[in-house]
């Protein structure tokens, strides 16, 4: 049976943590990390660190909606990250590091949507979510070097120290959505 494609583009700090987590779900198809929600065309990381393009760092999840629903996605996506820190994540500061779904259709702007409004009714946090609900426009790969940034770097401090422990936490939390599992 063919697998079924949908697409989802999430900003949620740097995409070096965020690729590992996703890539490693099932119903996940393939993870690319890159730039979207910007003003320029073709932007690098370079560009994109000064903060002045108004791309986030984000990864663009290719997913079975037979297999993990776009929710489940989300609920995934939340765990992983502070959604009520106004661009930033821990010591990764700028627009570029901020919360952001950028919706490709309808439903998945309603999800998003009501996921957030149910987590603010949860006081699951101090403050209220700030993640930005935006429509998908174009989303730019990034450089070579950043795909697979943990897998290809696991002793560089930033793997060790920052997403290391994420991938920990995520996987106790998460165990049964994990691929072969």
């Amino acid at each position: 049976m063919e697998k079924q494609r949908e697409t989802a583009t999430l900003a949620g700090g740097c995409f070096w943590c965020l690729e590992p987590v996703f890539d490693q779900i099932k119903g996940v198809i393939q993870v690319v990390p890159g730039y979207t929600g910007g003003e320029i065309d073709d932007p690098t990381y370079d560009k994109i660190c000064t903060g002045t393009t108004g791309h986030a760092e984000a990864v663009q999840i290719v997913f079975d909606p037979n297999e993990i629903s776009f929710e489940r996605l989300l609920e995934i996506f939340f765990s992983v990250h502070d959604p009520t820190t106004l661009n930033r994540q821990g010591a990764d500061v700028g627009t570029q590091y901020r919360s952001a779904i950028f919706f490709h259709n309808q439903e998945q702007w309603r999800v998003a949507e009501d996921f957030i409004q149910k987590l603010n009714g949860q006081d699951q946090w101090n403050n209220p979510v700030v993640t930005q609900v935006k429509p998908f426009t174009v989303f730019y790969p990034a450089e070579d070097y950043h795909h697979g940034y943990y897998r290809n770097n696991p002793e560089k401090g930033y793997c060790r120290i920052v997403i290391e422990p994420k991938l920990t936490s995520f996987t106790r939390k998460h165990f049964s959505s994990l691929k072969g599992k």
